[in-house]
């Protein structure tokens, strides 16, 4: 008999049942199960609900990984790959003058003439890295980073962009790269989720959906925390023991119900993420407890500084470092609101790029020092990058407008091998040696975590879905 027969209006034939009708309704599905957790009975039935859940995802990496997590330092906004880590001479030889070069339409198509650096650069470790004055701090580990000047992007407005960026598609509803990293290789702390966000103060255009799982199983979705205060809402349990067994008790009575009747793997999903919500709330508070690291750490990071947006994004770097050092697979970090808000500067180049320097400058550089001290670098790969760049020559007199066609991003650490790939044409326009896509950046991100792109799929709409789409292909020379 169909468990469902009695659960429709009777104007259908009942079909036979399915496995999934099985599964969802056996013992109370595997959902309950999960939801068994809660009231103490966690271990056999979380393997199952996992099992359940989680039998397209990967069993182990498809080779030995290089990097146990990746921590990515996304720059809201865009900044200027002239006048950060490509530098451009014949910028200066041109300055002031009409721009040689013919130029694409631009976002606001207000252009003016080549526009020259306001910064110097200098070059820096055994490996002569040019940096620009702009990142003293970042620097000082210049003989970490892979550098690669030829990065490209398929769109020049800001929200698709951040989708193509986060998603490898440059609209709303596909998987994150943290979704699919989570939903791949999973945490390897039962008690904090495989993808998280520390957002600083910026949700960035194209808003949480640059963050969601898509059509993945939900639980894979980001998890938003905040480095100041209570890091998630609610992390705190707000009720005392009985009151919060009793409130658990009738949530499980509702969602057995539900998942009975449905079968749904959403409900399942929902109902992991319920039982992942009630673990943290052991978890977090001592995960967010940052003033219990070292006085030498805290000053390290500028946690002390006198800019308040270094202060933020300090406690977010550490906040990262904290997160992957307890097996959390992918994390997110975004940029605190400064004084020219994002890296959009499309006027007022220099005060914008300033503040934006001063704010993520120090607390990157601590983050790489202080992950290699503690033996992490190794098995953290950070990445460094945004959503495209900005234009060699003025919008109007003092600002830069977007540009997808050639600029700049970073890695350090994870398997990636430092120098630099790739080049941009002599005024830092357009990418001429070794151009890459976004979907390149994904495919070189798992591979150093042990996951092949072609092969870490999920059926969705009748078709196999990847990160990378029907593209990407390993940057040459990234990997050690």
């Amino acid at each position: 008999m169909n468990p469902r027969a009695n659960h429709h209006c009777g104007n259908f034939r009942n079909g036979p049942i399915t496995r999934r009708d099985m599964l969802s309704t056996v013992s109370s599905g595997f959902g309950m199960l999960a939801l068994a957790g809660l009231l103490g009975r966690r271990a056999q039935a979380v393997d199952a609900v996992e099992r359940a859940l989680d039998a397209r995802a990967l069993r182990a990496t498809h080779f030995p990984p290089r990097a146990r997590s990746v921590i990515f330092l996304y720059q809201d906004g865009a900044p200027s790959q002239v006048d950060t880590f490509d530098p451009k001479p014949r910028l200066v030889d041109y300055d002031g003058k009409p721009f040689p070069m013919a130029m694409a339409p631009t976002q606001f198509n207000n252009n003016g003439n080549t526009l020259a650096s306001p910064w110097k650069f200098r070059r820096y470790g055994e490996s002569g890295l040019p940096v620009s004055e702009l990142f003293p701090h970042v620097a000082g580990v210049a003989d970490e980073l892979c550098v690669i000047r030829s990065m490209t992007s398929e769109f020049s407005e800001h929200t698709n962009a951040n989708y193509f960026l986060h998603t490898g598609l440059g609209i709303p509803g596909r998987p994150s790269m943290g979704a699919w990293c989570s939903y791949g290789l999973g945490s390897e702390n039962d008690d904090l989720p495989g993808f998280v966000v520390i957002e600083g103060g910026l949700v960035p255009p194209g808003g949480l959906d640059c963050f969601g799982a898509g059509f993945l199983p939900a639980r894979h979705q980001g998890s938003v925390m905040r480095p100041r205060g209570e890091a998630i809402a609610n992390a705190t349990p707000r009720d005392a023991g009985d009151a919060q067994l009793r409130k658990r008790q009738l949530i499980a009575r509702l969602d057995s119900a539900f998942a009975h009747e449905t079968g749904a793997e959403a409900v399942e999903s929902a109902i992991a993420n319920h039982e992942l919500a009630y673990r943290m709330q052991a978890a977090v508070p001592e995960l967010a407890a940052l003033d219990g690291e070292s006085e030498e750490t805290k000053r390290l990071y500028g946690f002390d500084s006198e800019f308040e947006p270094t202060r933020i994004y300090a406690r977010e770097c550490c906040l990262a470092r904290r997160l992957v050092e307890r097996g959390v697979r992918f994390v997110e970090v975004t940029i605190p609101r400064t004084l020219g808000d994002r890296w959009d500067q499309h006027g007022d180049l220099k005060a914008g790029h300033e503040a934006n320097a001063r704010a993520i400058d120090q607390p990157i550089a601590a983050l790489i020092m202080d992950l290699r001290r503690r033996g992490l670098l190794e098995s953290t790969l950070v990445v460094w990058a945004a959503e495209f760049g900005r234009t060699p020559f003025a919008q109007g007199t003092n600002g830069r407008d977007h540009n997808p066609f050639g600029y700049t991003v970073w890695m350090a650490g994870g398997g990636s091998k430092p120098g630099v790939i790739g080049a941009t044409d002599e005024f830092g326009y357009r990418a001429v040696d070794k151009p890459y896509q976004i979907h390149d950046l994904h495919a070189t991100m798992l591979h150093l975590l042990g996951v092949d792109h072609h092969r870490l799929t999920f059926r969705s709409g009748g078709r196999d879905h990847r990160l990378t789409d029907v593209h990407g292909k390993l940057i040459e020379g990234a990997i050690a």
